[in-house]
């Protein structure tokens, strides 16, 4: 099983590749070639945000690398303050301007909450149903190939299911060895949903734990492997980040399977410590 191969099917027929290219924290200026790089190495899922800042970049990347747009699995996530249809509506377009793109293929409300609002107990479900309107249509005027949201817990996605008319395709949550959230992921898979695992690796925060790192020395793997390998078969789609044509070749090589038990032991590791990450509210411990 090779990660350039492996797919998976969303829940209206969709297919989506099982990796892809996280592009956050990558300037605009300097994300092109960072996808054209990945995209040669074999990358066929490239992940952005209008949060992020750099969808022109990641558009352009994308032209350059001279492969079939249909090739290419493009997300790009809503901007976590767009709680209205008109400005959703807008937003989404924008996003599509800024690719340079007829059509996108997945795109997530990017959190339930406004990003200066995170977990502070007010889930906008209004708000939310509004942008998932916003989605919907765009779908349906194909305008998007697939719709999913990020960061939702089970409660913020009920009100979707609940009250829109298109299931959510996807959650992109953070996920990782020492960081498993299993009642989101197991509410996912049960209404239908893929699970997408951001940063994988811990933001670097798990590269020097000793159990890990005993461990992917034991398969002749580095840290970042055995963590992709480990998302993978747990069934989530992991979005690695790296600036390096070495990592990007690395994140890539993932043909080997940890053992039942080994996988055991991961899953029941715990750590969360972010360091200087901490200030990024996915990353502060609510």
């Amino acid at each position: 099983m090779t990660s350039l191969t492996e797919t998976v099917e969303l829940n209206n027929g969709v297919t989506m590749p099982r990796l892809g290219l996280g592009t956050w924290l990558i300037p605009d200026d300097a994300v092109a070639a960072v996808v054209r790089t990945a995209l040669e190495a074999g990358y066929r899922h490239l992940d952005t945000a209008q949060a992020y800042g750099n969808e022109r970049g990641v558009g352009e990347g994308l032209r350059a690398s001279g492969l079939a747009r249909e090739s290419v699995f493009v997300t790009t996530k809503l901007a976590a303050e767009a709680k209205d249809y008109a400005s959703a509506t807008a937003a989404i377009d924008g996003s599509l301007t800024a690719l340079g793109l007829a059509e996108i293929d997945l795109m997530l409300i990017h959190s339930p909450e406004p990003w200066a609002d995170w977990r502070n107990g007010e889930h906008y479900f209004a708000g939310n149903l509004e942008a998932w309107r916003a989605l919907e249509d765009a779908q349906a005027a194909g305008k998007l190939r697939a719709i999913g949201v990020s960061n939702f817990e089970p409660v913020d996605l009920e009100n979707l299911l609940t009250h829109g008319r298109v299931r959510p395709a996807v959650n992109q949550v953070l996920a990782h060895i020492g960081n498993w959230p299993r009642a989101v992921i197991d509410d996912d898979r049960a209404h239908g949903i893929v699970t997408e695992a951001y940063s994988p690796v811990a933001h670097g925060a798990m590269l020097n734990e000793p159990t890990i790192v005993a461990m992917a020395a034991r398969y002749g793997v580095g840290v970042a492997q055995l963590a992709l390998r480990f998302c993978l078969q747990k069934g989530l789609v992991p979005l690695p980040k790296s600036t390096s044509p070495a990592h990007l070749a690395a994140n890539l090589a993932l043909d080997f399977e940890i053992a039942p038990a080994d996988m055991a032991t991961l899953e029941a590791l715990r750590f969360a410590d972010y360091g200087q990450d901490r200030a990024f509210p996915v990353y502060s411990g609510k």
